[in-house]
């Protein structure tokens, strides 16, 4: 009897501590933006955040700099370059995670 309800428990402890799936990626992205004190309107976002990526796909920006230089000044005023760096962040690992070797070589040229 103790093992079936230690187990019911567990059970009921690892379904309340999972993730919610999303079936909508620009309402994820929209909330990991405000993690990072990221607002504005959440299709205009999503939409930078996938225009980012596109430049990325078609070599526009070369490196994770130059998307940064095309992002901060698309975002609300007031954003600050750790935002725009977070930004860049989620839209790679939100949209384009094919991506992430961009972030990556950014992080060892520090």
């Amino acid at each position: 009897m103790k093992s079936t309800t230690l187990a019911a428990a567990v059970m009921g402890l690892a379904v309340a501590l999972a993730a919610p799936a999303h079936a909508d990626p620009d309402t994820d992205f929209a909330r990991e933006l405000h993690t990072y004190g990221i607002y504005g309107p959440r299709d205009y976002n999503a939409w930078l955040g996938k225009i980012v990526c596109e430049r990325l796909d078609k070599g526009v920006d070369g490196d994770a700099a130059k998307s940064v230089r095309f992002i901060t000044p698309n975002l609300q005023k007031g954003t600050n370059q750790a935002q725009a760096w977070q930004f860049l962040g989620a839209s790679v690992n939100t949209y384009c995670p094919d991506k992430r070797p961009v972030l990556e070589r950014a992080a060892q040229q520090g």
